[in-house]
């Protein structure tokens, strides 16, 4: 069993009137890929800013591999690797001369290791542009890459895909499996929930509380409510019947198809196939059980949230 690498204990932060971080508390294993997933406002960036040090918490407590961070945090700052949110390289300098003012910042210039990042975010041949000229994508390889030159044991990532291409997002998230293969822990941030599904645990974050911590597969079986989808065509006049229905908690239109969270017990495949077929000039495909999303954890929980608050 790995050994825990960083615990949040009860941890609040205002500013101001606005609360926002609210007793939020969890745990990070050694080897994990853990994923806080929220909206915009949901305290991600705060709480990333007070584990790499940048801000102090109202109250609560921090231990990272093994110190007390808010008491010890010269001790854990060399072991910690952190890449914020927004571009935070120098546009000026070049990605050599990025890459080497940040080994001498941290003091571990090591050009074979720094070689060896270059070549697997595939930037070596742009070794003399200026950061500011490269692309997005490329900016956000060169941060993470920046982000790893001093070999750091715990990598916190603020959103590191947010605002670049499909394709860009999929290279970083390969960089990410590669440093986790490499023994590398990961605390990651994102607004998207398909990105989840890359974490071996996730939190899902609302409003500056964690509404609940788990694997993706144990989360998605957590929802505790049906899920049907339904083919059917006009597929918005189906959408309007059946999101009025009373045993219907939800439902979403995702492409070709209406998927609707039920309350257990309520309806059935077959009852709503049947329901649909009852509205004029409507043809139907299928009607079927289906595996419950995210997304629609998070929301079931948002409601609860709402409804608890």
């Amino acid at each position: 069993m790995n050994r825990t690498i960083l615990e949040v204990d009860h941890l609040e932060k205002r500013f101001g009137p606005i609360r926002a971080l609210s007793d939020v508390s969890f745990a990070v294993d050694e080897g994990e890929i853990f994923g806080i997933i929220g909206p915009d406002g949901a305290g991600k960036t705060t709480l990333l800013r007070i584990l790499a040090g940048v801000l102090r918490p109202d109250a609560g407590s921090i231990r990272a591999l093994g110190w007390d961070l808010l008491r010890e945090l010269e001790r854990v700052r060399p072991l910690l690797g952190y890449m914020p949110q927004n571009f935070s390289l120098y546009g000026d300098l070049t990605v050599r001369e990025n890459l080497a003012f940040f080994s001498t910042m941290y003091g571990t210039f090591d050009p074979a290791w720094m070689e060896r990042l270059l070549r697997f975010a595939h930037l070596e041949r742009f070794l003399d542009r200026r950061a500011a000229q490269l692309s997005g994508g490329m900016q956000k390889k060169l941060a993470l890459i920046g982000a790893m030159i001093h070999r750091p044991r715990l990598l916190l990532l603020d959103e590191p895909t947010t605002g670049v291409d499909p394709v860009s997002r999929r290279e970083l998230w390969d960089l990410l499996s590669g440093f986790h293969l490499q023994g590398v822990t990961i605390l990651v941030t994102t607004p998207y929930l398909d990105e989840a599904e890359r974490c071996t645990r996730v939190a899902l974050m609302h409003r500056g509380r964690m509404l609940a911590v788990d694997a993706p597969d144990r989360l998605r079986a957590s929802l505790g409510h049906p899920v049907i989808e339904i083919i059917a065509r006009p597929i918005m006049r189906v959408h309007a019947v059946l999101a009025d229905h009373p045993g219907v908690l939800e439902a979403v239109v995702l492409g070709d198809r209406i998927r609707l969270v039920v309350r257990a017990g309520s309806l059935s495949p077959v009852d709503v196939e049947s329901m649909v077929r009852t509205i004029p000039g409507v043809t139907v495909q299928e009607a079927r059980w289906a595996v419950p999303r995210l997304e629609e954890v998070f929301a079931h929980l948002m409601r609860r949230e709402g409804t608890d608050g």
